[in-house]
């Protein structure tokens, strides 16, 4: 049996790992249907919430620079797809945690069937995930929150996991955002001379730096989130699936 469990766990993480480093989709679709199977984890609803963030900052972070708007937009163009990799396995890997955490699922379970009677539970396809409802529930969810944010504190894991990633795959991407830039061009007029350059010069290297480090930032602040989210949904799922 813990063979089993062992083997079953190097299997996620392989997925996992050609999903987010090789871009491999049917991995993600494997271990989709593998949660599902082993886990009755069928209410996924992930979020993708950082590509739209990241334009924001880096908008403000350039506020000097007239093509702000192109850079942000380049950025968002190139790293979009790896961002959504990254928030969808971070969220499928909050939503199992949260889905297999029996301490608060009991918790969540006892606090509803004071509000709630059996046959309503069962005819629910949601129960606080969106709305906690009552004072309790609220006290619950904020509880379980500070206990994955006092375990980050001491392991690291989602930060470590985020910038892993961030170095491997985006860091390379950022660092090359010149070759990727469509300059604007303006025309200059000096005693009857037509001049033709960039409005804006190449992005510094200092710039880029900036830039990485919003990005990252960015990235790790939205992720989180999404793992929490995530965390807390899986809760409440396998406390209405003890209904089925």
């Amino acid at each position: 049996m813990v063979l089993a469990k062992i083997d079953l766990w190097k299997i996620y993480e392989g997925l996992q790992y050609n999903f987010l480093y090789n871009n491999d989709i049917n991995s993600i679709h494997i271990l989709l249907n593998l949660y599902d199977l082993e886990n009755n984890m069928t209410n996924i609803c992930p979020k993708y919430i950082s590509t739209k963030a990241i334009r924001k900052r880096v908008k403000r972070l350039l506020i000097h620079r007239k093509d702000r708007q192109l850079i942000s937009n380049n950025i968002t163009l190139l790293i979009h797809e790896d961002i959504d990799r990254l928030e969808l396995t971070l969220y499928l890997e909050g939503y199992k945690n949260g889905y297999h955490n029996n301490k608060w699922v009991n918790i969540l379970e006892d606090e509803t069937i004071k509000h709630f009677k059996i046959e309503q539970i069962y005819e629910k396809n949601f129960l606080f995930h969106y709305n906690t409802y009552f004072k309790e529930v609220e006290r619950i969810k904020e509880a379980f929150i500070l206990e994955i944010e006092d375990k980050e504190k001491k392991t690291n894991y989602l930060h470590d996991f985020i910038n892993r990633y961030c170095e491997k795959v985006i860091k390379r991407k950022i660092y090359n955002l010149n070759m990727y830039i469509d300059k604007q061009l303006a025309i200059e007029y000096n005693f009857n001379e037509m001049k033709i350059k960039e409005e804006e010069p190449l992005l510094s290297t200092n710039e880029l730096n900036k830039i990485y480090k919003v990005v990252v930032k960015t990235i790790i602040k939205n992720t989180i989130k999404i793992y929490i989210d995530a965390s807390w949904f899986g809760i409440n799922d396998k406390v209405l699936n003890r209904y089925l």
